[in-house]
């Protein structure tokens, strides 16, 4: 895989290039850019219906109900001695009060209680402060979010509860490979660059060595809030008032933002001197699984984003096709992946870096990987610079440019306002989107920096315990480095593979045909369009978004899938190797935007086909075709099923509260096999009972099928009748139609009301010091009048929640409230993941909490109440964003069988009429600690901290009116089950 080369596309951003007058009728954007050398730039974006060029304004329309602020603060003091005290604990800081707002949180709650969100990321140059919320509230909410960088308050108090909510933020990473690797590579750079230090903060960084060198942590704060200087700052603005009505408010509100004229920080260039070069580290990691990555200093692209130089090589060196680097490992098993890529946070430095996945037999054969990738270099050198690759690149880019979908606003203004520091006004809304400059040139000075002489080489591997001799300081990583000399290299390379190394072909799949199809029939939902034996049809056409694209899902429905744990594992791995077989053939397709996915589900698996129509049918008969002719690949059965494995057993490494929510599902769920009873099924599976197994898997088959887009009716029925022709109607075919009676729904067991249920269970890494919890509180079936309900109390209640949980009693980092589903049951749910109590103590403060906000709900003010509703209303009216969501919307409905594709509709009209008395009783009904129909069930997973506290729980004797769950599969059996809404194959039901 091709790698970014643009950190700022990490938030999924898509930017627009061409400005055009303001159509109202079509629900236009409107922006203002805000730069603190004082200048505002105005744009607005119209929808143009139809035409090529509407795609790229249609990206800016913003939907009916919100307004969405990003600003970024380039933050100069970011790399001084302080900056682990300083970083982190201001983005923390900056939200909680204000001179004009000095209440605590009271920002975060007004932007919750009104539809909104916010959030806020720091890295290494900038930190980049965000929301969005209701357009009746835009105006106060933007005045609260000035007051932060004109009179920010920073209590004693709030200061120490943020250290410790950083502390535990950082303690939640400590066994995440991903941080250690980041840090261990940051270790192993020039003391004296900002990239070596450890930023993300702790208690020992922000308290401790502090107060030892006498330091007021508040006082350094203030210091640091010094360098929120109005020349460093953007700001990006997002609404629906008129120009001159945002520009306006703009200058009124962020007016006294003060100007220090500070100056921007620059790195010293590379944080990599000679001694950091040419080196292997081979880290022991805390997951299972090998991994190689292979890096050198480049000079960043961003210097170059018109010319694209390492966008042009990532393409290359990260191809998955025939003849690149990957296919040759991957068909010699000795790698699951590769990404390539260049990439930083910096303006100053980046890294080409090729990364991959290896296999235990690739793990043996790492010096012949790494050969072979200096091989595929030495090759790009040899062959040349070729502007038909350059030229197909930016074919791609121009296309995915001007038919890039809407993307939500907050993330669009996340990743503008990010990109203003780096590109001149002119190109803020297009960055680094367009590179159309060919300059063999650049690309030959990136490719001479990808040489022996400056590479660095990381490997991880549990094979290297008792072999290292460092050990990083900040997360304990063990490692070793050894010396990697360019003779070294050439030697690997002489012995590396000696299949054909070979650029790519041209690509079949970059579309041709970008027209609009005619809509005839005007259609609000999705029709069954066909229905037959063997398949059923729906089909919706575009009728928001007028792109060239199309969804195509196709529902393989297998009741064999999942009755044994042997069944799903085996279901699992020919899902997998269906992918590794389709690789090779659709990377092309995906480069040109045409996607497509493979993947397991409750009953039997899904194929979809997403993007570009021109070159769909290609791609589906190519997908079709191979499952029709599936065999078993010996070699890579071998592969996949090591890599399998090692996932199942990295889950024991996973975070505590996923765990915890893991054995809920176990608990609700009436068949869902353990995982380590598949683990044992999946270690004893061979390659002949695979391909045994898998004519028997598909014996018994029905495809629920959905197209929705730039597609006719008649050709959405030719795609399902080919699709059936290929799969059922060949010759020594293996599929067989299915009976209604065969048909396999999943189901939900119901709890008892006025009790609640425990599960206690130590954690499967008793090395975490986090704790966890995952209080669940079962509600009801799928009804619309009972949704409302239990979303505006989780509207109501989640930021009290936090608020108290977290930032008042400081029980963990990771806390929330929410609502959940599961096969439509749904319910509400408390997390909390701690190091600091154990989960009993947890539970107990998740009840108290429940009992507290009691008395919020009894006293809930008419005004409060009908505000709630509002921008609960506001939130369900917000149109979708692309065809994706509209499409996902919709298949929602058809894959759970509610069908309820007037959700929207009903939902709101009930919550217009809907009475306060009305959702009082609710709560008083079935969520308050003593409610008659409360049903609850605490999961609680313990830490090795906690050990002493585990042990006292699961002796204590159980208090009334609760239920200890010793045997999980004994409970579910005793327990009755929630109706199915799903109502058979072939069938449909519509209230």
């Amino acid at each position: 895989m091709a790698g970014s080369d643009l950190i700022w596309d990490s938030n999924g951003l898509i930017r627009c290039k061409f400005f055009y007058g303001l159509h109202a009728g079509q629900g236009a954007g409107l922006l203002i850019a805000w730069s603190g050398e004082g200048l505002i730039i105005r744009i607005t974006a119209r929808y143009v219906s139809g035409r090529r060029a509407s795609l790229v304004e249609d990206s800016m329309c913003l939907g009916r109900n919100s307004v969405v602020t990003g600003c970024g603060v380039i933050l100069v003091g970011l790399v001084g001695e302080c900056s682990p005290l300083t970083v982190q604990g201001k983005e923390h800081m900056l939200f909680y009060a204000s001179e004009k707002y000095p209440g605590e949180q009271d920002y975060t709650k007004y932007i919750s209680e009104h539809g909104g969100s916010s959030n806020a990321f720091t890295s290494s140059e900038t930190t980049n402060f965000y929301f969005d919320v209701n357009v009746d509230n835009f105006e106060e909410a933007l005045d609260r979010f000035a007051q932060f960088f004109i009179k920010p308050l920073m209590s004693q108090d709030a200061v120490l509860r943020e250290i410790k909510a950083v502390d535990s933020e950082h303690k939640k990473n400590l066994l995440s490979d991903g941080w250690r690797m980041y840090q261990l590579e940051k270790h192993l750079a020039s003391k004296d660059h900002p990239y070596h230090k450890f930023s993300t903060g702790s208690w020992e960084t922000l308290e401790t060595k502090p107060k030892e060198r006498g330091l007021d942590i508040r006082l350094e704060l203030l210091k640091f809030y010094e360098n929120y200087s109005a020349n460093l700052m953007h700001l990006v603005v997002y609404g629906k008032e008129s120009l001159d009505c945002i520009q306006s408010l703009v200058e009124s509100l962020f007016i006294n933002i003060k100007n220090t004229d500070q100056r921007s920080f620059k790195c010293p260039s590379q944080p990599l001197s000679a001694e950091h070069l040419q080196l292997l580290v081979k880290a022991i990691p805390i997951r299972e699984g090998d991994y190689l990555k292979i890096s050198w200093p480049v000079t960043p692209n961003i210097h170059f984003y018109k010319e694209g130089p390492c966008r042009y090589l990532s393409h290359l060196v990260g191809h998955e096709g025939e003849g690149s680097i990957f296919h040759i490992i991957k068909e010699l098993g000795w790698a699951m992946d590769l990404v390539a890529g260049s990439g930083s946070d910096s303006n100053e430095y980046s890294f080409f870096s090729v990364g991959m996945r290896l296999t235990d037999a690739g793990h043996e054969h790492m010096e012949d990987i790494i050969g072979l990738v200096f091989k595929y270099l030495h090759l790009l050198k040899e062959d040349g610079i070729h502007e038909w690759i350059f030229n197909e690149l930016a074919s791609t880019n121009e296309t995915a440019f001007h038919y890039q979908d809407k993307v939500h606003p907050i993330s669009y203004v996340t990743g503008t306002v990010s990109g203003m520091r780096l590109f001149p006004p002119e190109e803020w809304l297009v960055g680094a989107s367009l590179p159309s400059k060919y300059a063999p040139n650049r690309i030959n000075m990136i490719l001479d920096e990808l040489s022996s002489e400056r590479v660095r080489i990381l490997c991880e591997s549990k094979i290297f315990e008792g072999t290292t001799n460092c050990a990083e300081p900040w997360y304990n990583t063990s490692y070793s480095v050894e010396n990697v000399t360019p003779q070294m290299i050439q030697q690997w390379i002489q012995k590396a593979p000696t299949e054909k190394l070979h650029l790519p072909k041209p690509n079949i799949f970059i579309p041709k045909d970008l027209s609009l199809k005619e809509v005839c029939d005007k259609v609000k939902f999705p029709t069954v369009l066909r229905k037959t034996p063997l398949s059923r049809l729906w089909y919706k056409p575009d009728m928001l978004f007028f792109t060239p694209k199309v969804n195509v899902i196709i529902d393989f429905h297998c009741p064999l899938s999942s009755h044994s744990p042997e069944a799903a594992v085996s279901t699992s791995l020919f899902v997998d190797l269906l992918v590794d077989y389709l690789n090779a053939y659709a990377y092309d397709a995906q480069i040109a935007g045409l996607f497509y996915s493979i993947y397991l589900t409750s009953t039997g698996f899904q194929v979809a086909v997403c993007g570009y129509n021109d070159k769909m049918r290609v791609l589906l008969h190519a997908i079709m075709k191979q499952i029709a002719t599936f065999e078993v690949k010996a070699n890579r059965f071998s592969a996949l099923k090591e890599t399998s494995v090692k996932d199942y057993q990295n889950f024991n490494f996973s975070q505590p509260y996923s765990q915890a929510s893991y054995y809920l599902s176990l608990i609700l769920e009436e068949t869902k096999w353990p995982l380590v009873e598949k683990l044992h099924a999946l270690s004893k599976l061979e390659s002949d009972s695979l391909a045994k197994f898998v004519p028997h898997l598909l014996s018994k088959t029905y495809l629920e099928c959905y197209v929705q887009g730039n597609i006719e009716p008649g050709e959405a029925e030719s795609i399902v009748q080919e699709t059936e022709d290929t799969i059922f109607n060949t010759p020594n075919s293996v599929f067989k139609s299915m009976s209604p009676s065969q048909y396999l729904v999943k189901r939900v067991i119901m709890l008892e009301n006025e009790l609640k249920c425990y599960y206690q269970i130590e954690g499967l890494n008793q090395k975490n010091e986090n704790s966890s919890i995952v209080q669940y509180i079962q509600v009801h079936q799928d009804a619309a009048i009972s949704n409302i309900k239990l979303q505006l109390f989780s509207l109501i209640a989640s930021q009290p929640a936090f608020n108290q949980l977290r930032t008042v009693e400081q029980l963990g980092y990771i806390t929330y409230l929410s609502t959940r589903s599961d096969r439509g049951v749904r319910a509400l749910e408390v997390v909390i993941q701690s190091t600091v109590k154990d989960p009993s103590y947890l539970d107990a403060r998740i009840d108290e909490f429940f009992k507290i906000f009691e008395s919020k709900i009894h006293e809930l003010s008419d005004k409060d109440f009908k505000r709630n509703v509002k921008s609960l209303i506001d939130s369900k009216l917000e149109k979708f964003k692309n065809l994706w969501e509209e499409s996902g919307f919709y298949w929602g409905e058809i894959e759970s069988g509610a069908l309820k594709f007037d959700r929207i509709e009903s939902e709101v009209a009930l919550l217009r009429d809907l009475t306060k008395e009305e959702f009082i009783e609710f709560f008083d009904q079935y969520i308050k600690v003593d409610a008659p129909q409360r049903r609850t069930i605490s999961v609680q997973v313990f830490s090795g901290n906690h050990s002493a506290e585990f042990k006292k729980a699961i002796t204590e004797a159980d208090p009334p009116k609760t239920y200890r769950i010793t045997d999980i599969f004994g409970f579910k059996r005793s327990r009755p089950l929630h109706p199915s809404l799903k109502a058979g194959p072939g069938r449909v039901t519509m209230d």
